[in-house]
């Protein structure tokens, strides 16, 4: 059996889980989520690998980026992700990397863009079950009130990261 590296990186909004599969960037979630072990288990039957504490430098690189968009000098990711889904999930991570920085978008609009607007469940769920947080920027998707909604990292986190990005929008 093959195995997932993961190590933990102490962000400023919280401690994130990082895991490498095949030179790919596979996990990016918050360590104390809810849903921690089903996504675990998601995660490892799909790739059919085991989780082991090891580094990796597609983890470094990760950690450098991350701490550039923290800094709010980095809009973009350019590391190689592996989406580790349903197909339906995946075409939802698809249209979430598509939601430019600093905007958000309803759970309707954003089953609208995947071509099917009764789905808007479907699609929350599949936001929520998402594994790389911040590289598939699911914090961006927000009620069609306009209010924040359930985010793994926590709704304050997911405030915060809203800020954040359209703070450096204002000062630019």
């Amino acid at each position: 059996m093959q195995s997932i590296a993961i190590k933990h990186y102490q962000s400023p909004y919280g401690e994130i889980t990082l895991g490498v599969f095949n030179d790919q960037l596979c996990m990016c979630d918050w360590r104390y989520r809810k849903m921690r072990q089903a996504v675990d288990h998601r995660i490892q039957q799909k790739l059919n690998a085991t989780m082991v504490v090891a580094e990796h430098p597609l983890m470094d690189q990760a950690v450098v980026q991350l701490e550039e968009y923290f800094a709010q000098t980095r809009k973009a990711f350019d590391i190689p992700l592996l989406l580790a889904g349903t197909d339906f999930q995946q075409s939802v991570w698809q249209a979430l990397i598509a939601v430019p920085y600093g905007a958000t978008c309803s759970y309707l609009t954003l089953s609208e863009q995947i071509g099917n607007k009764l789905a808007v469940r479907a699609v929350a769920s599949a936001n929520g079950a998402n594994s790389l947080s911040i590289f598939i920027p699911c914090h961006r998707i927000i009620g069609s009130n306009g209010e924040l909604t359930g985010y793994a990292g926590g709704l304050r986190v997911k405030q915060q990261l809203l800020a954040l990005e359209s703070d450096l929008l204002s000062v630019q």
